[in-house]
């Protein structure tokens, strides 16, 4: 077996009866580890567990599973509890489609690229951010002009479980209320950006689905059209019906 932490791993096996060797995985070694478990990898079963959330989620491991793939060995899964979908279900934000960002860059830099794509993204973000450094990283995300709700979930399934909720600022005033508030492991929630419903098609996107059609079907034109400006399928397929008839 396989696990980050093999101090806890042990006491949990030990607990179930199981009796295994155990390795521990970290990024450092995940490499070397490949090599070592080599001779195993055809004549045994290997697990790759962690004590808390799921393996790869933020965690090591994509390497090892990328090796199998590559030597054509069989690999499963059995779902474990990740939290950045436990956030997800209960954050009351949509979840058709979401973004999971991992945690936040140790620098200004990649900070910075991480709030360009949130303000432009049209999906919810999921991240995981420190206690330590939360109300810097929602206070940047005022100053950078992203105004949305969100849903801080602190400490999820266990006792001190707490999930605040609503436009940044607002839970920003909830968190500083109490110094209570920003101990524990955070996963913070981002609504995506609003989408601008257009219905009127101006002369110049009438003069594009012109041009595209004389390369595209009339199919082709509407799906074109609506995934560049958001307008209703209807109103840009009339048009182009039109414009493909005169």
């Amino acid at each position: 077996m396989i696990c980050e932490n093999p101090i806890h791993s042990l006491k949990l096996l030990n607990k179930l009866g199981i009796k295994k060797k155990l390795l521990s995985l970290h990024d450092h070694n995940e490499q070397n580890l490949i090599k070592r478990i080599a001779k195993y990898q055809y004549k045994s079963s290997i697990a790759l567990i962690s004590d808390a959330g799921s393996p790869l989620i933020s965690d090591p491991g994509y390497k090892l599973v990328l090796d199998y793939i590559k030597k054509n060995i069989m690999i499963t899964c059995i779902p474990g509890p990740t939290s950045a979908i436990v956030a997800l279900q209960i954050s009351g934000l949509p979840i058709n489609n979401f973004t999971f960002l991992g945690f936040i860059s140790k620098n200004r830099s990649g900070n910075n690229a991480t709030f360009e794509y949130i303000r432009n993204s049209f999906t919810t973000s999921i991240l995981f951010v420190p206690g330590n450094k939360l109300i810097n990283f929602l206070d940047e995300l005022v100053k950078n002009k992203i105004k949305r709700r969100v849903a801080i979930c602190k400490e999820l399934t266990k006792i001190n479980e707490k999930v605040f909720r609503g436009e940044i600022s607002e839970v920003i005033k909830i968190l500083n209320s109490s110094q209570k508030n920003l101990k524990g492991e955070f996963v913070v929630v981002i609504e995506g950006k609003k989408k601008i419903v257009q219905n009127e098609l101006s002369p110049e996107i009438k003069g594009y689905i012109t041009k595209l059609l004389t390369k595209f079907s009339l199919t082709e034109v509407v799906q074109i059209v609506h995934k560049l400006t958001n307008i209703s399928k209807k109103e840009v397929y009339k048009t182009a019906l039109s414009i493909k008839n005169d």
